[in-house]
């Protein structure tokens, strides 16, 4: 027994258009590394074949910032990096997403002196924290679903 049983004959699916774009922004994202240091390990390991971030819609790390929408900051980053960062968020097309993996990404973690920024949402707008020192894979797999349900609920004013 199947579901063309139980519906009957309708072959009808109704949606909006909203729903429809979100559905495929969250099945298709592709993120931008930038490992900064030991959370970078982890993120690696979350797209190996043990976690599969694949599964996702996220079948590479890209390089370049104009063939990303998500931005994953893993790891401590220094002032002398904080403009390079800004950059490559700023060459990201609209609609984008940023991610602070890990303590140092989120609040500086123990590195509270002057070269180090007390969290990375001083230059670039974070979308989701990933806690942890470093954090594991299920926090960075548990993040982007996080954000897929940001994204989900996501209204075309705010990019129009």
């Amino acid at each position: 027994m199947g579901i063309e049983q139980k519906l009957g004959n309708l072959g009808i699916v109704t949606t909006n258009l909203e729903q429809v774009v979100n559905w495929a922004r969250t099945n298709a994202m592709w993120p931008m590394l930038f490992g900064l240091a030991c959370c970078a390990i982890e993120m690696m390991a979350a797209q190996a074949s043990h976690y599969d971030m694949s599964r996702f819609g996220m079948e590479l790390m890209r390089a370049s910032p104009r063939q990303s929408d998500l931005m994953i900051v893993a790891g401590r980053v220094s002032r002398k990096m904080a403009p390079v960062l800004r950059q490559l968020y700023d060459q990201m097309p609209n609609p984008k997403w940023v991610i602070a993996m890990g303590d140092c990404a989120s609040c500086g973690g123990v590195f509270n002196n002057y070269a180090i920024l007390q969290g990375v949402d001083e230059i670039v707008p974070v979308d989701v924290y990933v806690a942890g020192c470093p954090p594991r894979p299920e926090g960075l797999i548990h993040g982007i679903m996080t954000l897929h349900e940001k994204v989900k609920q996501e209204k075309f004013t705010k990019w129009g």
